[in-house]
């Protein structure tokens, strides 16, 4: 049922959006959604039922292109050259825009000057989820166990540089646990390993671990957000359970190639961001304690670089709040 929902709320964050012109002018050839993250994860569904909500009110089809690995820069190398005649688009994240540049040397691709904005769509709190077969029901007990047995307190996430996985080592650093790292091709297989218990824990965005609560193997432990989830009140925060002023979040946004005219582009204000939440898109982000963001890009659809400080340091009230789509992206 919690899927259904999930899933019509999908389609609610696509009705009405004003991303519905901007390829009018395009020629009739599918528009191509290049995906950077495999099939089936929170991720893949989102640009899977906006393709779909988008296109019936453009009257013209999408078709979803998965290119995962190489932590997004495979997907975003393919983006970056192809022709920007406004019959592709790009899921863009923080680790394409904001962390690739800082941990690759040599991308075949310039974050800054290689694309431009249609929209963000909104953002998504990080939660802590354990395998079942790891003894804890709560952040404590499971802090106790990982000190109790550091070689099995292994962590996946969808890939290096992913907000899952800094969200990990920001909470590495704030617990002091002995942990490592287990990098994936996006979410799905991620969690398809936490639940098989292959890995013990992640820190994982609630699009994609959501469908997967209801399956009892996996436990959700915390929600790294300053409040509870509205549709999941039972799940407390980690602040609450004494990680103070922990909060991580990840977050999507539409991008297409640099040079692709104005009209076959939305902007951030009103697009997929603006209206978004003018045609009930909000109640899906509010479900997860997510919103809508709405300052992504100029008016001219470049991407505005953000201050470039130290992780965590980015928020007035505190230095441990993983402001992950605080930056450009």
């Amino acid at each position: 049922m919690r899927k259904r929902l999930f899933l019509k709320a999908l389609f609610a964050l696509a009705a009405g959006s004003g991303a519905a012109a901007c390829w009018a002018q395009a020629s009739d050839k599918p528009i191509e959604w290049v995906h950077p993250y495999p099939v089936g994860g929170g991720s893949d569904a989102i640009a899977r039922k906006l393709a779909e909500s988008v296109g019936a009110q453009m009257g013209r089809s999408f078709f979803v292109s998965n290119k995962p690995g190489g932590a997004t820069n495979i997907a975003a190398a393919y983006v970056a050259n192809a022709r920007a005649n406004g019959n592709i688009v790009f899921t863009g994240d923080f680790a394409t825009l904001a962390a690739n540049p800082h941990l690759f040397a040599n991308l075949p691709y310039d974050s800054a000057r290689d694309f431009v904005a249609a929209g963000l769509y909104a953002r998504y709190p990080i939660l802590l989820v354990v395998s079942s077969k790891v003894p804890a029901s709560n952040l404590n007990e499971f802090l106790q166990w990982a000190r109790d047995h550091p070689d099995s307190a292994n962590f996946a996430s969808s890939g290096v540089g992913s907000p899952q996985h800094l969200a990990a080592e920001l909470f590495r650093e704030r617990t002091g646990l002995k942990m490592t790292h287990v990098a994936y091709r996006g979410g799905a297989p991620a969690v398809t390993d936490l639940m098989a218990g292959s890995v013990s824990f992640a820190l994982m965005d609630a699009s994609t671990v959501v469908p997967q609560m209801k399956t009892g193997r996996l436990k959700v432990l915390g929600v790294a957000s300053p409040q509870r989830m509205k549709h999941f009140p039972d799940i407390p925060t980690l602040h609450e359970q004494g990680l103070k002023d922990f909060e991580a979040f990840a977050w999507q946004g539409m991008l297409v190639p640099a040079g692709t005219s104005p009209r076959n582009r939305g902007r951030v204000e009103p697009g997929a961001g603006g209206r978004a939440e003018d045609a009930g898109g909000h109640r899906f982000l509010r479900q997860y304690r997510g919103r809508t963001l709405v300052q992504f890009a100029g008016r001219d659809g470049q991407l505005r670089r953000g201050r470039e400080q130290p992780l965590g340091q980015d928020h007035p009230r505190t230095r441990h709040q993983l402001a992950i789509g605080a930056a450009c992206c």
